[in-house]
């Protein structure tokens, strides 16, 4: 069964973007483009004579980086949740043997 849709329009700037979208993304896609919005208005700010495109490519390239940085600590995380365990394990060990 086709999982149920729905029809968003989204803004970006004065662009109106229509998507269909799961019902339940339609949050993340509405989250999606405040943060888009509010990042290219924050470089319009700070670049007020730089090109409608120019802003939006840094506005990618921005969150293309929060995108690689997340999926880097998602990776990292069992590897750093073992490293703690291991390191209670030592302290554990540690703590015994000093008491003998």
């Amino acid at each position: 069964m086709e999982e149920d849709k729905q029809n968003i329009t989204l803004i970006l700037d004065s662009f109106r973007f229509g998507f269909k979208v799961e019902r339940s993304k339609e949050s993340v896609y509405r989250r999606a483009a405040e943060l888009c919005n509010s990042s290219f208005q924050s470089y319009r700010k700070a670049m007020p004579k730089a090109t409608t495109e120019m802003l939006w490519a840094y506005v990618a390239l921005q969150m293309g980086c929060n995108l690689c940085n997340d999926a880097r600590e998602k990776s990292l995380q069992p590897v750093e949740e073992r490293i703690n365990q291991i390191n209670q394990l030592i302290q554990t060990h540690i703590n015994t043997n000093q008491t003998l």
